[in-house]
């Protein structure tokens, strides 16, 4: 893979000098896939709030449950995820095609390591298909059209947006996305967000977002719990609502859960 033409093109666009988010995402995840200035930007973010890699973690638990839920419960079998991140364990496609073999499942990043490492990594089961898309989240249209490759889109999908709108400074133009995104797939579709949030008793992490964009790319948006509901405006949100994504549906609930900072729910396209 990396002696590939396509792995020499996309080096020229990576850059080592300056930290990013989904390199710093995977180190607190415990991934490899990072340098060193990824990781002194996020031990200096983890000392302005120790919590932070319990975000990371929580938001990754929080799509494996939403996935498992989708493809057991409510029989998605098209996953189109946007803004994926680098691969580490229980992508998308892997926790779908555990619960249906079949699923097929399309992945959407325009940062140039996340599509050297997704070629190389994330594999189909037989029965199913992934393909990866180089884009922007903000081309609808193309994505959409280079998607129905793979996806039926006259049947229903779920929509993956996990911690990729934080990217889109503009409220309106982030609510546009989404909601460009959700009116032209079916109904029964599924839309699954996360995002960072701001709230008066977390002050910690507004310092944390601060540090980073003043030292990393790209900047982050921090948005009020009930401004990520807005996103769900349309569709029926389902039980719990936005709430801390560890606490969405959680493995066990014999145990109170403290709330992180990372807000994510799924609504459904009626």
């Amino acid at each position: 893979m990396t002696d590939s033409p396509a792995f020499g093109e996309l080096s020229k666009r990576i850059k080592t000098n300056q930290p990013h988010t989904a390199r710093i995402w995977n180190y607190w995840l415990g991934g490899k896939d990072n340098y060193e200035v990824d990781r002194q930007a996020g031990d200096q973010i983890r000392r302005l709030h120790p919590g932070i890699g319990d975000y990371a973690l929580a938001d990754r638990q929080f799509l494996g449950r939403a996935v498992r839920h989708l493809a057991g419960e409510q029989g998605i079998r098209q996953f189109l995820d946007v803004g994926t991140g680098l691969p580490t364990a229980d992508n998308t496609h892997q926790v779908a095609q555990h619960v249906a073999p079949e699923s097929r499942v399309v992945y959407v990043d325009n940062d140039p390591i996340v599509l050297a490492h997704a070629a190389a990594l994330l594999r189909s089961s037989p029965e199913g298909r992934t393909d990866y898309l180089d884009e922007d989240l903000r081309n609808v249209d193309s994505i959409l059209e280079q998607a129905s490759r793979t996806l039926d889109l006259s049947r229903p999908v779920a929509l993956m947006l996990l911690g990729v709108v934080i990217f889109v400074e503009d409220d309106q133009e982030a609510y546009e996305i989404v909601r460009r995104f959700m009116d032209r797939l079916p109904q029964g579709s599924f839309l699954v967000l996360s995002h960072t949030v701001t709230r008066p008793d977390m002050p910690d992490v507004d310092a944390a977002v601060a540090f980073w964009n003043e030292h990393g790319t790209p900047k982050l948006t921090q948005r009020t719990p009930g401004s990520v509901t807005r996103f769900f405006d349309g569709l029926e949100l389902l039980k719990p609502g936005v709430v801390s994504c560890n606490r969405w549906h959680p493995d066990s609930t014999d145990v109170a859960l403290p709330e992180v900072a990372m807000f994510g729910g799924v609504g459904r396209k009626s």
